[in-house]
């Protein structure tokens, strides 16, 4: 074989990957890298919250130590310790665990696309630009969509920001604003997000969960109205612009596509369907797929047989994608009724389930009863009409 690992992609996913393997007893082994993207951009912002420190603590740029919460007849600015809100803008990332690569004769860069893997008997092969490289395992990190199938649901997170520099100071600087619902709302969930870099400075993104994407002009008079009328700021300087897309689906994802090969981040579902937080569950997986080398000799770490806490954002999904109640009161309710610790413990998937059922005791419940009697009805279905299909 010409390496141990090949890693398709390089972004979140793949360098994390790269980057965890080059800090466990693993470092010795041989990673080809493969990405097609030749110059790198703060396309990004990865945001998550976090007890104590992690494994990019180093460009960790922004940190806070309160939320903010609105909704049209509720406000809070709460507590979150002891975790905090955290920052890492792309371009830092990216840089820093470049500069990390450059250093490890183990770990081989290239520039290019990697199709799909070619299953060998003993492992895998890709062909990138005409030649052809093996290893023992490979990992895939680029996404790529598929249909929807019945009693399944597919929404998206999508949003545009603006980095605003005004004349005076007007940001909370040690309060993100996590969720705004002082938007109208247009059958979907919309919601303002600020991160305040300092007082004078904030990214300010408008941010829809919905299954379809909104015209770009949408996305701007949706900031221009709530920078306007919701923060107060008539006078502002925008110094950088970020848009991006995050699929909120409960489809299953195959994790192990063939016999040598693993799909990670969101090829791998790491991306949560509720909520689409998606750069700590990459930790959290990369940091299985180590131990399970370690252990095991493969990459191929088990996942729950049942996890509940998937089956609740499958249900979330159809409460929204139905219109069973109003996403934004949802959200609203939990924060507004639950020690913001426990909702984010929650979020993380951390919970017992008598916090879950405290959780969703503070709900609307009747909605959410229908919506998993339409999810447990609708995959029956489906799993019924797949087994007439087989004969």
């Amino acid at each position: 074989m010409d390496y141990d690992y090949i890693i398709a992609g390089a972004g979140a996913a793949g360098l994390s990957l790269a980057y965890h393997l080059g800090q466990s007893p693993l470092a010795g082994h041989s990673i080809l890298l493969v990405d097609p993207n030749a110059v790198r951009r703060n396309d990004r912002t990865w945001c998550f919250w976090e007890v104590g420190t992690g494994p990019f603590e180093a460009v960790v740029s922004r940190r806070w130590d309160y939320l903010w919460l609105y909704d049209e007849s509720w406000s809070a600015r709460l507590a979150i310790a002891p975790y905090q809100y955290k920052l890492i803008q792309g371009i830092d990332f990216y840089r820093y665990v470049d500069d990390w690569i450059a250093q490890r004769p183990q770990i081989t860069r290239l520039q290019g696309t990697v199709d799909r893997f070619i299953e060998l008997p003993d492992g895998v092969a890709v062909v990138v630009g005409g030649k052809t490289y093996t290893a023992r395992f490979g990992f895939n990190s680029v996404y790529r969509p598929t249909p929807t199938p019945p009693g399944y649901h597919s929404w998206l997170q999508h949003f545009k920001g603006w980095v605003i520099t005004t004349p005076r100071p007007v940001f909370d600087a040690e309060a993100a604003t996590f969720m705004d619902f002082r938007i109208p709302q247009v059958g979907d969930v919309r919601f303002g997000y600020v991160l305040p870099f300092d007082t004078y400075t904030a990214l300010v993104e408008y941010t829809i969960f919905s299954p379809q994407l909104v015209s770009q002009a949408e996305y701007e008079a949706g900031l221009q109205w709530y920078i306007a009328d919701q923060l107060g700021i008539d006078r502002y300087e925008i110094t950088h612009v970020e848009y991006g897309v995050i699929p909120m689906s409960d489809v299953p994802l195959p994790l192990r596509p063939s016999p040598h090969v693993l799909n990670i981040g969101t090829a791998g579902g790491m991306s949560k369907p509720s909520t689409g937080y998606t750069f700590q569950r990459i930790q959290w997986q990369v940091r299985q797929i180590v131990e399970s080398l370690l252990r095991n000799g493969h990459p191929f770490y088990k996942p729950p047989r049942f996890n509940r806490h998937a089956l609740m954002d499958s249900v979330l999904l159809n409460v929204l994608d139905a219109g069973r109640t109003p996403g934004h009161r949802f959200f609203a309710n939990l924060f507004r009724h639950n020690p913001i610790q426990r909702v984010l413990r929650f979020l993380d998937e951390e919970t017992t389930l008598a916090e879950d059922l405290a959780l969703m005791s503070t709900v609307e419940i009747t909605p959410f009863m229908v919506a998993a009697l339409a999810v447990a009805w609708g995959r029956m279905s489906a799993l019924g009409r797949r087994e007439l299909e087989m004969g």
